[in-house]
């Protein structure tokens, strides 16, 4: 990511979760206040209609645009485990990217990003040959694509490798006392405050666990969740708190030419 001392920071929702006549997510209020949107790609939700509105969406806002390819698992939202070997992985994140960059081609919106979703990305978060094999495969699309990564072991490894990383820390999310980010399954309600202290935290560098162990983080990146209840105001106390501590909110891209 880039080298420049100024304090620049992604804010990255998922969102493009919605199928057919069911709504999910609160991708449009969200888009003004985000700079990147991490769009599903079909597999564990989205669908063609949803694709292409969300393409529009952050074309009509300026955001960075990027790949959220799950596993394939509708029903469960992409959370449940899969056993997917590297190849497989890899493959599926080609798939799903491909179909998004269909519909980003159309509108004439570049494609910045790649993050796996849910039960994948915690995978990667495991696997290092299932990451190896995700990460090589993006590259070899298009080196010009950053990889979301959780910030940790996951991101500085493919850094090591050579890959274009963004290191990714949440704001809805908690943490274990070894620093990985724990999935809620009922998707609660969060403090809109609660939220913005743990951002305040991880933008000095470090994450507090639910038992109270702080572990230090480095994040690129800061993820929001368009699904969950209160988004809105989630965002809106993460954006109030990054401003009031003098960061500024640019796209993955921004930043990457910002500090070149």
């Amino acid at each position: 990511m880039s080298t420049s001392t100024a304090k620049l920071v992604d804010l990255n929702a998922d969102g493009g979760e919605s199928f057919g006549r069911w709504t999910l997510g609160a991708d449009e209020s969200l888009a003004p206040m985000i700079s990147s949107l991490n769009v599903a790609c079909g597999w564990h939700a989205g669908d063609p209609a949803t694709m292409a509105t969300s393409v529009a969406l952050a074309k009509e806002h300026g955001v960075g645009l990027g790949a959220h390819p799950g596993f394939p698992d509708l029903t469960g939202f992409g959370r449940r485990a899969m056993a997917f070997s590297p190849t497989e992985a890899a493959q599926a994140v080609l798939y799903q990217t491909g179909a998004l960059r269909a519909f980003a081609d159309q509108l004439g919106v570049p494609l910045r990003h790649v993050k796996p979703h849910g039960s994948l990305y915690g995978l990667l978060m495991k696997d290092d040959d299932a990451a190896d094999a995700v990460a090589d495969a993006v590259a070899e699309v298009d080196p010009t694509l950053f990889i979301v990564l959780e910030a940790g072991h996951c991101a500085d490894r493919q850094r090591e490798r050579g890959h274009k990383v963004a290191a990714e820390a949440f704001a809805d999310l908690e943490y274990t006392d070894d620093g990985h980010i724990i999935i809620d399954p009922k998707n609660q309600r969060r403090d809109p405050q609660w939220c913005a202290d743990q951002v305040a935290d991880i933008l000095q560098g470090r994450v507090r666990s639910v038992n109270g162990v702080v572990s230090s983080i480095r994040a690129d990146t800061v993820c929001l969740h368009s699904d969950r209840p209160g988004a809105v105001d989630n965002a809106r106390a993460v954006v109030d708190r990054m401003t009031s501590l003098g960061w500024t909110i640019r796209s993955l891209h921004q930043i990457d030419q910002e500090g070149s």
